[in-house]
């Protein structure tokens, strides 16, 4: 038998044994094991954003037992098995790829895209464009989907410099906005239509905002911390540094001695 095949059996019989045997794995449910999935799924994606393959390799194992398990709660229920899951993402695979099981014909990623829209309306004739663009998605990241899903029917900006002439128009509407007093809900109003422009315009550039974010995220905690040091190295809490004192060590954090450093 195929290495693979024989190591996702092993997964399957092991899911069997602790489901009827572990007082712990007994007792879950689709709703308990949701939060627990969600937080794989994130410290999945700090392993990717770090490069670290090591790590990736072991969260995708985390998050294969989660998708094992809620297989098997489907079989218990009776309303699907690990079988009926994998034969639906087949499907759907196939479906939307007439360019690799079909006759279709395709230049690029971006007309894969668009087909891919395209099939989802025509198979699922009420369904909306943006249905498939989940609520609870982080806000940056749902922007990011949302234009990227209507883009996929035409409703895009026809280039690049015209995206960052919508992100140049919105952040003029913002600054109009913030002169004026007693302002607050148009400010916001500005400032988010300014979030979801950039956003959008990462479709354009190959940047996804919500990766970017995170990765300067990380930037910016490693080079704080690089600031609380040099004043512990003074023996004084960052709050006693002067505001010159703080960007003089951040501008020493940003250099690559420094980040070797805190790496170490």
């Amino acid at each position: 038998m195929d290495e693979r095949l024989q190591a996702f059996k092993r997964l399957l019989n092991i899911m069997d044994a602790v489901r009827a045997g572990c007082p712990w794995d007994s007792t879950q449910t689709i709703h308990s094991l949701r939060h627990l999935t969600i937080e794989e799924t994130y410290e999945l994606s700090q392993a990717i954003l770090n490069d670290d393959l090591n790590e990736v390799k072991k969260e995708l194992g985390d998050l294969m037992l989660h998708l094992v398990f809620y297989a098997k709660i489907g079989q218990e229920q009776g309303a699907f098995d690990i079988a009926d899951v994998l034969n639906g993402i087949c499907e759907k695979m196939i479906v939307r790829h007439p360019h690799i099981f079909g006759n279709e014909h395709v230049e690029n990623a971006e007309q894969v895209e668009q087909n891919w829209e395209k099939i989802k309306l025509e198979r699922e004739h009420n369904r909306s464009v943006l249905g498939g663009v989940p609520e609870g998605l982080p806000s940056v990241l749902k922007a990011y989907r949302m234009a990227q899903k209507t883009a996929g029917v035409g409703f895009r900006w026809p280039d690049a410099e015209q995206a960052w002439q919508k992100v140049e128009e919105e952040k003029k509407e913002l600054f109009e906005e913030l002169q004026k007093p007693d302002n607050q809900e148009n400010i916001e109003a500005e400032f988010g239509d300014l979030l979801f422009a950039l956003a959008a315009y990462g479709n354009y550039i190959g940047v996804n905002p919500d990766d970017a974010l995170e990765k300067t995220n990380k930037k910016f905690r490693e080079r704080f911390a690089y600031i609380e040091q040099k004043a512990r190295e003074q023996g004084k809490g960052v709050q006693h540094l002067t505001l010159d004192e703080m960007i003089a060590f951040w501008k020493e954090a940003k250099l690559p001695h420094a980040e070797s450093a805190e790496k170490k």
